[in-house]
């Protein structure tokens, strides 16, 4: 049984929507951009497991179809495929989930361009948008920056589904997904052109028969101010369309059931969900199945991100973490539980990073294994920056490990590390070897650097804030204070308690085991002098002078307890009482597959969308809710969110409202200014249990933080070229109970940040007048900087009195201008017999020959694999006499695989396919020589006569691939063939 909670904090109701509804259905019966892509997703996903399953023998016994689960897609795609193994779809819904609120922020950043959302017939622009885009995409994969690439693809789709939505097509009667808007160099045809009318007034309060039979692709105008529109045309339509008030009156728009073509609704989802599958193919195609799976987040492990101070003093530490690294990545490869990527960032001073990221096990052991200890002259080192390239680079709610001996030179960016954790969620934990300790030589005869309490002090509120630990040992200890990174790496961790005291006190806290938690343990952090006592629910208790007893074991290194808890029958409320009057923290982990996410959202008011991501922090004393959607399980009851301050003197709860399908949305009245965590609390009825206990909870680890300060910045493009400046404009504001205070005057210091050292430039102040100050940054990307790279921008504005800020985080993207949209097209040369008999195939073979090019100006084909088919692929190299470079692939196989599509990928992602077919023969199979045919066959564009080609081969190669589902076949020979008709 696993259940998911997505959540996120809703800063008011929204108003009306004019597209697909981003993220919730409010009549129930409307599908949104949400329901769009996670369908599309989890079917593609499930189909690119069921292909490697075939191709390594694998039984594959999903359906696939709309209605399978992330559980189900991830149980199926398992090489073990264990309905019964501990299996957590965290990673896998996170990673969608940020696509999803990708996609829904083109509401809010593009909320007027028409060529985001196919309006005012900018079919030409939106198909613009999404080359762009999907290019994007290909290279942030080939760069292994699946985050950046989920970003932009969340984005893209949005695009795309709207067409379905906004134009005509539905009503044209189509049944397919319009396959040129993903294939550029396909021509869009059937245009209306501005001076031709293509709707009439709705009548009687319908709008049924507006459009005009003639026959034309037309979209809606759409204006918020105005209602000019082309004469005759079309209008989006609904309250807010000013157009729609002008004749023709009414819309054409099928956003939801109640639309103006809201009838015709379904038909425009389920065709949205089919061009979301055609392009998530292409994708596919172009990065290879292994890296799509990345993309999707497929993973049933987090990342593992290490950052790491090299100064001379870190020699012996460095030598733990290679020992352990080097342990784990061993341990766990080839297994479910492997890393989904590594991530290593060195730091010193006056130097930081590069970021080092990659999939290869081999690849990062060789980088760790490269680390030596160097120089140190003074003490502080630049931790927090390469901290801060971690937490832009890492997946969202990772874990990062860093680990020092010295104070933080660079202490100034500490706010920016907050923005980036409580944007990011990635939890944060520290290795501090020797705080506190004198100076001294090490072996190697450089001084060691001893941190003081404020310098510790540092990082325990970072760790604090992000759900993390500050672990003190000393350098000998080190290796038995990294279990905690191994009890990290387990599949499916979840925190069920955390809290810090500081200043510290005697307290009593309270957790509740539930019937699915395995492997529960504790985490105390504090002084030599600290006790404690763990009380079970059926009141045995055990003190910390018993380092083994009734309720588990303990041990202790540096100032880290850790507590491994036998929790065995015994469910219900458990109790830990703690005597300390030093600072202290209690974490409480245990493995389950029930856990729930959160992220920030508001609402769109006025604007197309119901809810969009929100970067910074919610409003001090003003409303706010929280919205809960139940996944994979109906199990599951929730019964109780509660926001916790960090003190824990105050608790805020939430009012549960459902809004169906197991969605409900918490209402807070007035949160106080602090720092809370989230609570969940609920029934698992599951019959899995192992136990009769029902009652669970959850903690979020990441702290929400409140501010009276409003940070706002959205720049017009999220892409920026290499070479190019952006701009960036953003707003300050003073709130009281979270509305603009209007009569406020008071000036703001600025501080701007970007994780790729790009030249910037921003005011470092703004004065607000009636309540709001304006500025600008802008950003230039240097000539160099590689298409596909994620920048993440940082805006922060602090009060007079330094006592409250806020910020705002951007992610724009690096994009190359698209000058190569063809695909690589394939000229047939020859295919031979196969005999017609099926009990002669297992002693014939047949063998295909074709020539495949990119064209003279194209960017030329960089890999060509075998699709489908089970034979052996050889490919060399030839000149055409026009100067094209000619890839010339030969395929032979056994004459019982008959059927042979291969895929052939530009270096800018552009794929094109080549199909081939055992001919039919009454007689033996014979080898055909090459010939040159006088028209193209199975090609993907249209292409001219082969022309001659020089036959010196270079670069011969060869591949076997496995053979897929002949309906996958059927699919691509009928696409294919009718293209070509």
């Amino acid at each position: 049984m696993t259940a998911l909670f997505m959540m996120a904090l809703v800063v008011s109701l929204p108003g009306l929507v004019y597209s697909f509804n981003p993220l919730i259905s409010f009549d129930g019966k409307s599908t949104t951009h949400r329901d769009i892509t996670r369908r599309a997703v989890l079917r593609k996903t499930a189909e690119v497991c069921r292909d490697i399953a075939a191709s390594k023998g694998r039984e594959f016994l999903l359906t696939i179809d709309d209605s399978v689960s992330f559980l189900e897609v991830q149980r199926a795609c398992s090489p073990t495929g264990s309905s019964t193994s501990l299996q957590s779809t965290v990673i896998f819904v996170t990673s969608i989930l940020n696509m999803i609120l990708s996609n829904a922020i083109v509401d809010v950043a593009f909320a007027l361009s028409e060529k985001h959302h196919f309006d005012d017939e900018s079919f030409r622009g939106g198909r613009d948008v999404i080359a762009t885009g999907v290019a994007a995409v290909k290279a942030s994969v080939k760069l292994e920056n699946f985050v950046a690439g989920r970003s932009t693809l969340g984005r893209v789709l949005h695009t795309l589904q709207d067409f379905y939505s906004h134009s005509n097509w539905v009503e044209l009667g189509n049944m397919a997904p319009y396959s040129p808007l993903i294939t550029p160099d396909q021509p869009l045809q059937n245009l209306a052109d501005l001076s031709t009318p293509t709707c009439r007034n709705c009548s009687g309060g319908s709008c049924a028969t507006n459009l005009l039979p003639q026959g034309l692709l037309t979209s809606g105008y759409f204006s918020l101010f105005s209602p000019d529109k082309p004469a005759g045309k079309c209008s989006h339509g609904g309250r807010l369309d000013q157009t729609s008030t002008h004749d023709p009156v009414g819309g054409i728009n099928k956003d939801t059931v109640e639309s103006s073509h809201g009838s015709l609704h379904q038909k425009a989802a389920d065709l949205a969900v089919g061009a979301t599958l055609e392009l998530l193919e292409d994708i596919r195609l172009a990065v290879g199945d292994k890296d799509f799976l990345q993309l999707m987040g497929l993973s049933q492990a987090p990342v593992l991100c290490f950052v790491i101070d090299t100064t001379g003093s870190m020699s012996d530490d460095i030598a733990t973490v290679k020992s352990f690294s080097f342990n784990i990545i061993d341990s766990k490869r080839g297994t479910p539980q492997e890393p989904a990527a590594y991530i290593l960032v060195p730091f010193n001073d006056p130097d930081f990073g590069p970021l080092f990221m990659t999939t290869n096990a081999d690849v990062i052991k060789d980088r760790i294994n490269r680390l030596t200890a160097i120089g140190g002259g003074d003490t502080p080192e630049l931790s927090l920056s390469g901290l801060q390239l971690a937490l832009t680079a890492a997946p969202p709610s990772s874990e990062i490990f860093l680990f020092t001996d010295a104070p933080a030179k660079d202490a100034y960016l500490k706010n920016t590390i907050l923005a980036l954790i409580q944007s990011s969620k990635s939890m944060v934990t520290f290795f501090m070897t020797n705080v506190f300790a004198r100076r001294r030589r090490s072996s190697q005869g450089v001084v060691s650097r001893a941190m003081s309490r404020s310098d510790d002090q540092l990082y325990s509120d970072l760790a604090q804030a992000s759900g993390g630990q500050a672990i003190q040992v000393r350098k000998a200890d080190l290796s038995f204070a990294t279990q905690v990174i191994q009890d990290s790496l387990a599949t499916a961790v979840v925190t069920v308690f955390q809290v810090v005291r500081n200043p510290g006190r005697p307290d009593r806290f309270t957790f509740t085991v539930d019937g699915s938690l395995r492997n529960v343990t504790a985490y105390i952090t504090g002084t030599s002098s600290l006790t404690f006592d763990l009380t079970s629910s059926t009141g045995v208790t055990q003190s910390s002078s018993q380092s083994s007893g009734p309720l588990g074991s303990f041990s202790t290194v540096g100032n880290l307890h850790r507590l491994i808890i036998n929790t065995d029958n015994q469910t219900g409320l458990w109790e830990m009482r703690v005597n300390s009057t030093d600072p202290y923290s209690v974490k409480v982990t245990g493995q389950s597959t029930l856990n729930f996410i959160f992220n920030l959202v508001e609402a769109d008011e006025g604007g197309r969308g119901d809810f969009s991501v929100k970067e910074g922090r919610p409003p001090s004393g003003g409303n706010a809710s929280l919205l809960i959607s139940v996944t994979e399980s109906d199990t599951v009851k929730v019964t109780e969110v509660t926001m916790l301050d960090s003190s824990g003197t105050t608790e805020v709860n939430g009012s549960l409202q459902s809004v169906g399908k197991g969605t409900f949305l918490v209402t807070f009245s007035g949160i106080p200014a602090g720092d809370f965590v989230v609570l969940l609390r609920g029934e698992d009825n599951s019959s899995t249990s192992r136990s009769t206990q029902r009652s669970f909870q959850r903690q979020a680890s990441t702290q929400i933080s409140t501010s009276s300060i409003s940070v706002n910045a959205q720049a017009n493009t999220t892409n920026i070229e290499p070479g190019s400046t952006i701009s960036v404009p953003f707003t300050v504001a003073t709130t009281v109970n979270g509305v603009v205070n209007d009569s406020a005057t008071e000036t703001f210091t600025v501080r701007t940040n970007n994780d790729r050292g790009y030249s910037l430039t921003a005011p470092s102040e703004v004065t607000t007048a009636a309540g709001v100050a304006n500025g600008t940054v802008t950003l230039t990307a240097p000539a160099s900087a590689a298409s596909g790279t994620e920048v993440t921008l940082t805006i922060e504005a602090e009060n007079t009195a330094a006592s409250d800020i806020n910020y705002a985080v951007l992610r724009l993207f690096v994009v190359a201008r698209v000058t190569d949209i063809s695909r690589p097209v394939c000229q047939v040369v020859s295919s031979t017999d196969c005999p017609s008999s099926p009990a002669l195939c297992t002693t014939s073979q047949w063998e295909f020959v074709a020539n495949l090019t990119d064209g003279i100006n194209g960017t030329g084909i960089e890999s060509l694999t075998v699709r489908q088919g089970n034979g052996t692929l050889n490919t060399s190299t030839a000149a055409g006499v026009a100067g094209e470079n000619i890839t010339v692939a030969s395929y032979s196989a056994s004459c019982c695989s008959q059927n042979v599509v291969l895929a052939a990928v530009d270096r800018v992602g552009n794929v094109g396919t080549c199909v081939g077919q055992a001919r039919e023969s009454t007689t033996n199979v014979s080898t055909a020589a090459p010939v040159n045919t006088t028209a193209p066959v199975n090609t993907t564009a249209p292409v001219s006569t082969a022309a001659p080609v020089n036959t010196t081969a270079l670069n011969t190669t060869s591949a076997g691939r496995h053979t897929e589902s002949l309906s996958y076949f059927i699919y691509l020979g009928v696409a294919f063939s009718v293209l070509w008709k």
